[in-house]
């Protein structure tokens, strides 16, 4: 099932007070981005992050799920509705996720 461009608007609202925040689509579903390094992504209409550190001390009952057959297991976040707490777990991830890679000329 594809993730609804409804609920990518409304996490993209909930994330609004982040600095840096873009996406992208992939077959279906969206990839997340702060300043360029990848968060995690909407898929099947469920906001996954990557189960860095910091993600899994903010939230240690979370269920670690598969985005999709085959891919490494993220970190289902549940508490979507509140902003403070999305800009607090993202702030505190950002320095865990790896750099971008460096685009091929």
């Amino acid at each position: 099932m594809a993730s609804s461009r409804a609920y990518l608007n409304f996490i993209l609202e909930q994330l609004s007070g982040v600095d840096g925040i873009t996406w992208k689509p992939m077959m279906g579903e969206y990839i997340l981005y702060m300043n360029g390094r990848i968060i995690g992504g909407i898929y099947d209409d469920r906001f996954l992050v990557k189960p860095t550190q910091s993600a899994r001390a903010m939230m240690p009952d979370a269920d670690l799920e598969l985005p999709y057959e085959g891919a490494k297991e993220m970190l289902l976040v549940d508490n979507v509705d509140s902003r403070d707490f999305l800009s607090q777990l993202l702030t505190a991830m950002y320095h865990e996720l790896p750099a971008p890679k460096p685009k091929k000329k």
